[in-house]
């Protein structure tokens, strides 16, 4: 790469701030999009899992909780240009993997949905940093709540 590119891609963006330019803004505001459903989602799953699966009474609450949490979290950062900056028809990762096809066991299906919250949280988080540091914060603390509510999951206790 070239040095005057490099040098680009490394400049901070203004003191915590969205670009000001209106399509480096509906891009971003894409990103949180598509990683605000994914966190839901997976969090759904994960939550249904523990209702009707493995009749866990405090781990569907906890998983309806963060859900409910990360709605107002990502509420704070006006809904409406996250979903203005949806464009499903050119979204170049559509298609599903191979691997997203197939699960091994009901297991499976809960860790690769928690994973999934776990890498979508970490993507909201980074990318909250160019628009609202407070906001990435709260999405920092969901994050390690998800990872110690999989732990408890997992070990069923």
């Amino acid at each position: 790469m070239k040095s005057h590119h490099k040098k680009r891609l490394l400049r901070r963006p203004a003191q915590g701030r969205t670009p000001r330019n209106d399509t480096a803004s509906k891009q971003l505001y894409r990103i949180l999009d598509a990683n605000f459903n994914r966190s839901k989602e997976g969090l759904r799953v994960c939550e249904d899992l523990c209702r009707y699966i493995w009749n866990q009474r405090t781990f569907t609450r906890a998983f309806k909780y963060l859900r409910h949490e990360l709605t107002g979290i990502v509420t704070g950062l006006g809904i409406q240009k996250v979903l203005e900056a949806r464009h499903i028809q050119g979204d170049v990762g559509r298609a599903t993997s191979v691997s997203e096809s197939k699960r091994k066991n009901i297991n499976a299906v809960f860790l690769a949905n928690s994973q999934r919250v776990k890498e979508s949280l970490r993507v909201l988080e980074e990318v909250t940093k160019l628009i609202d540091a407070g906001i990435s914060s709260k999405l920092k603390v969901l994050r390690y709540k998800v990872y110690a509510l999989e732990q408890k999951v997992i070990g069923r206790g």
